[in-house]
């Protein structure tokens, strides 16, 4: 089966979720959603009255309009979360021409999508305003886009640097690829690593991700550093893919630590010189090795494979 690719986004709107939700069905998801996204749009839509007023609204410098804030109105909008209440921004004047929820526009569920899209790539003005040309068929000008994604790029900085949990019995570094631009304006493929953490309870959080960091021990000893930082005094069990320096760094700042190999990693290593039609029986014999009780038992069940092995690959 092939394996499923997670926007990065899309995984820390659903992080945020699960840590400040109790998630037992559906329905409670739905929820969750509503009071997720409902400040998000009110978010944007506040960006966008600063963006047509030409300052801040907690700017004390002298104003170039005499249009002012007028208050706010309720609007109900409707999502695949379902429907959910939101303050919209008014001016005197009434001139005010909102994009993000356009007036007498209830559905947005094709805007979500889009909202992700923009934290992926929101490094680029340019590709925010291929996004909104795409979603309405206009381009904004690059203030306009700055403002909002700004807006929501300082909640994703909020959510990098939160504090975490004093105890995490399991940790797994695993690395998955997304297209970004490079320094040089051309779209490549990074590594972003992502660590993931397992609570004492037995609960799954992102504690962080990290762009293609450089495989040395000085290099991994600040990303551990840094979750050291934000409140982390010890990780039980960390599981990685053999990242050169990752061990040495995790050491360094959490000594106590027992690293070990992924073993989906290892066993997908040694598949590569296993023939399709015998990969299926291969897999099931590797279980008596990774499932021994002991070292005896793994290293008598890896003996008792190796001629196996032998034999078919003589048949190929």
């Amino acid at each position: 089966m092939a394996k499923i690719k997670r926007n990065p986004a899309a995984l820390k709107i659903a992080d945020l979720i699960f840590e400040n939700f109790d998630l037992k069905n559906a329905n409670d998801a739905n929820e969750a959603l509503k009071e997720v996204f409902g400040p998000l749009f009110e978010k944007m839509l506040n960006a966008e009255m600063d963006a047509h007023l030409g300052y801040d609204k907690n700017s004390q410098e002298p104003k170039e309009t005499e249009n002012r804030r007028n208050g706010f109105g309720e609007k109900t909008i409707q999502g695949s979360f379902g429907e959910t209440k939101i303050s919209v921004p008014r001016d005197r004047d009434g001139t005010f021409e909102p994009v993000v929820v356009p007036k007498h526009k209830k559905d947005v569920s094709e805007i979500e999508g889009k909202v992700l899209s923009m934290y992926a790539r929101g490094m680029s003005q340019r590709d925010i305003s291929a996004t909104i040309q795409e979603i309405y068929g206009f381009e904004l000008s690059q203030d306009k886009i700055s403002t909002i994604t700004d807006t929501i790029l300082n909640d994703v900085q909020d959510w990098l640097n939160r504090p975490l949990k004093p105890l995490y019995s399991f940790v797994f570094i695993d690395c998955i690829y997304v297209k970004m631009k490079n320094e040089q304006g051309l779209v490549d493929n990074h590594a972003v690593y992502v660590i993931l953490g397992v609570d004492a309870e037995g609960f799954k959080e992102v504690l962080g991700l990290y762009i293609s960091p450089t495989e040395s021990k000085s290099t991994w000893m600040k990303i551990f550093d840094s979750i050291k930082a934000r409140g982390v005094e010890d990780i039980l069990f960390l599981s990685m893919d053999g990242v050169s320096g990752l061990e040495e760094g995790v050491h360094s700042i959490f000594p106590q630590t027992v690293v070990q190999r992924c073993i989906v990693h290892l066993i997908r290593n040694s598949t590569k010189y296993i023939p399709s039609k015998h990969l299926k029986a291969f897999c099931a014999d590797c279980k008596s090795m990774y499932g021994a009780l002991n070292l005896e038992l793994a290293e008598a069940a890896f003996e008792a494979l190796k001629p196996v092995f032998c034999s078919n690959r003589g048949k190929k």
